[in-house]
């Protein structure tokens, strides 16, 4: 009897053994998985594919997701990608990977004791494209950009996935180009009449309370909204002096385009729940209506939810009700007429690419302008003709070639000085003797000079590409295919 005893209180620990046994391993099972989601999350948000196991509705963000190994590597090669300049400390992104060799096990341990305190900004300013003033930027050193990235990685899909589908700022999968054809087929829709709200510096306005509760709302780690409020605070050095940042997310950080799209989500909301047709661009947001009288009615309750419930600033004086094809969004507006509602590039832009290439040409005269088309025009050429490339009405991009030809033939003409050194020039290029002289002897000033015949004869638009010039009607067409 007691043999038995003894038997089945040996089976019942043995049991109990392997049940602790069984439970450690799940528990290390559960551990080992967070390491593992934090470093593919944003790989799978970005494709669109759920990074939660079954039965759950919601990323849980964590302090020691965002300090994770695999999260910093990230974050890491994000910056130094993208480059940008120093803040404060002078410490560069080609310098940040010997610094943070030697620091980053103690900031790591500051940031999970929630001792860190961010670096101030360095104000820099920058002239505003329409000329109407400066826009202020905040530039955090290195270090803080990449600590602003991790949380960004790690915060993208807690937010990103209840975030409203007409919003496309800064935003995975998203594009400022799916804004604007969003809008064209709320135009096609009949929707003539467009809200255009200006946001007078939101950057500068947010109120930190109020940003830091809507983070609250999906973010439970008081570690995180810790370390987000002190970069919100960590100030600005200016002059030398450092300056307290009350309200407002220095633009210049990884963070602040999510910590924008956060402030703005329940504004979007509110206009879903109008029933709104609406496109929304970080700060930038059109609302489409069918007619005047419905476009001031939903300006007045907009402007007023703005400044009330959200407490921004809205510029009346650039803010409009009026027809899409008078106004611009992210750079593009619509035709009028008959081929109406089709995409083009806005003058302000075209305007603005001519005044680059202008200050860029008067560097370009003293250079070898084979060399300086190659690396300093054709940049800025590639990156204009693919986003304007949307652009359904396409003649600006033949015009504009047709502009940029005739500065290189200026250049060119500059750069020979003297009316010999013309002449031979042009004989070279294949001109006829009498033809060369009567160019090379005219009075004419450069720009003149640059769309006569003979000059047009020598220097034609074969012989420019062969120095390196690639059309932007090329780029457009190339990219449409």
């Amino acid at each position: 009897m007691k043999t038995k005893e003894r038997s089945k209180t040996s089976m019942a620990t043995e049991n109990r053994r392997k049940e602790d046994m069984s439970k450690a391993k799940t528990e290390e099972s559960r551990q080992n998985f967070v390491p593992l989601l934090n470093s593919a999350m944003v790989d799978k948000a970005e494709m669109g594919i759920s990074i939660l196991p079954s039965g759950h509705d919601a990323y849980i963000a964590t302090i020691e997701s965002v300090v994770d190994d695999c999260n910093m590597k990230r974050a890491v090669a994000k910056v130094k990608s993208n480059k940008g300049a120093p803040g404060i400390d002078g410490v560069t992104t080609e310098e940040i990977s010997d610094v943070m060799l030697k620091q980053w096990p103690q900031i790591k341990q500051a940031i999970l004791d929630g001792k860190y305190c961010p670096s101030p900004v360095r104000r820099v300013e920058i002239p505003k494209p329409d000329g109407s003033g400066v826009r202020q930027l905040g530039i955090p050193t290195v270090m803080d950009r990449i600590i602003q990235q991790a949380i960004n990685q790690e915060l993208t899909p807690v937010f990103d996935p209840i975030f409203s589908q007409n919003s496309y700022g800064f935003r995975p999968n998203r594009s400022a180009h799916q804004a604007v054809l969003q809008a064209q087929k709320y135009i096609q829709e009949g929707c003539e009449w467009v809200v255009d709200i200006d946001l007078e510096k939101f950057f500068d306005k947010v109120n930190h309370d109020m940003l830091m509760a809507r983070v609250a709302r999906r973010v439970k780690d008081k570690k995180i909204l810790l370390l987000i409020r002190k970069f919100l605070q960590s100030g600005i050095m200016d002059d030398g002096l450092v300056k307290p940042t009350e309200e407002g997310t220095p633009q210049g950080g990884p963070l602040s385009p999510l910590l924008s799209n956060i402030m703005l989500d329940d504004f979007d909301r509110k206009l879903k729940e109008r029933g709104l047709r609406f496109a929304r661009y970080a700060d930038d947001c059109n609302i489409y209506v069918k007619s005047e009288k419905a476009g001031q009615r939903v300006m007045e309750k907009v402007v007023n939810y703005l400044t009330k419930e959200l407490k921004l600033k809205v510029n009346m004086q650039k803010s409009a009700v009026d027809n899409p094809w008078k106004r611009k969004f992210l750079g593009f507006t619509f035709t009028r007429g008959k081929e109406p509602n089709r995409i083009a590039v806005h003058e302000s832009r075209v305007k603005r690419l001519k005044d680059k290439i202008r200050g860029l040409t008067k560097r370009m005269r003293g250079d070898n302008l084979t060399d300086s088309i190659q690396k300093m025009l054709m940049p800025i050429i590639r990156g204009w003709a693919n986003y304007f490339g949307l652009a359904e009405a396409r003649s600006v991009f033949a015009n504009l070639d047709g502009w940029i030809r005739r500065k290189m033939r200026d250049i060119l003409w500059r750069q020979w000085k003297k009316a010999r050194t013309r002449c031979k020039r042009l004989i070279a290029l294949g001109l006829k003797e009498n033809s060369a002289k009567k160019t090379a002897y005219s009075g004419k000033g450069p720009w003149r000079m640059a769309k006569t015949p003979g000059m047009h004869k020598a220097l034609s638009n074969a012989v420019i590409e062969a120095m390196g010039y690639v059309s932007m009607a090329d780029i457009v067409r190339a990219r449409s295919q």
